[in-house]
């Protein structure tokens, strides 16, 4: 696997990265929100250099010029809840790509520490030989990222796999390069270097999908 930590350098990334992880400020969800579709942006921005390109002939109000334009067929698809602000970042920048959205949760056993990855709700179109990117913002143990890929499956073989994600924890980092191929590329703004015993990412920045929508009830 390919793998483009943005955080090896220093970029106005760090910005949103930090107000992000504070406490204080990270509970405007609003701001929390759109910090997240910020850098689904940049994301976006940076994954862009790695498509395929094709001349294009533009015709200008005086003239014709040749434009290099991606010519993949993209579909994004996003790990609900804390998936949507990532998602919408993702398509403001890739506005043609089609769209598919999962529910992948963590159903616990006998203690927090003990868990299960469950894929109920699923939307998708065709991915036959098509350019799938697959947004989470959370990256922890890696485990929703290849559950989600398997349930893709059905759909069809994609050209190209691009994982991309906000935070993760090396260990999230180590676990899904070892279930994807090396030529699948992960795009992610930065990786923190543990796992808490509940499996969160530490220093990190709390649960994404509370922050961005609200507290859940916990069944």
């Amino acid at each position: 696997m390919q793998i483009h930590n943005l955080s090896t350098e220093n970029t106005i990334l760090n910005v949103f990265m930090s107000e992000l992880r504070d406490k204080t400020i990270q509970k405007d969800n609003m701001r929390f929100r759109r910090n997240i579709e910020r850098i689904g942006e940049i994301l976006a921005y940076e994954l862009s250099k790695s498509l395929h390109y094709n001349s294009t002939s533009v015709d200008t109000p005086l003239d014709t010029t040749k434009v290099d334009l991606p010519e993949n067929d993209i579909v994004i698809c996003s790990i609900l809840r804390a998936g949507i602000p990532l998602h919408n970042g993702l398509l403001n920048y890739f506005d043609a790509a089609e769209n598919a959205f999962i529910s992948a949760y963590r159903q616990h056993k006998s203690s927090p520490e003990s868990f299960e990855i469950v894929v109920e709700y699923l939307a998708c179109p065709s991915l036959e030989n098509k350019t799938l990117i697959l947004a989470d913002p959370m990256l922890a143990t890696g485990q929703s990222m290849v559950a989600t890929f398997e349930a893709l499956k059905p759909f069809g073989t994609p050209k190209e796999i691009h994982l991309v994600s906000v935070i993760g924890a090396q260990q999230g980092v180590d676990y899904i390069e070892n279930h994807f191929n090396a030529d699948a590329h992960l795009w992610i703004a930065t990786v923190d270097e543990s796992l808490n015993e509940k499996g969160y990412i530490v220093p990190g920045l709390g649960d994404a999908g509370d922050l961005c929508f609200g507290e859940k009830l916990q069944h």
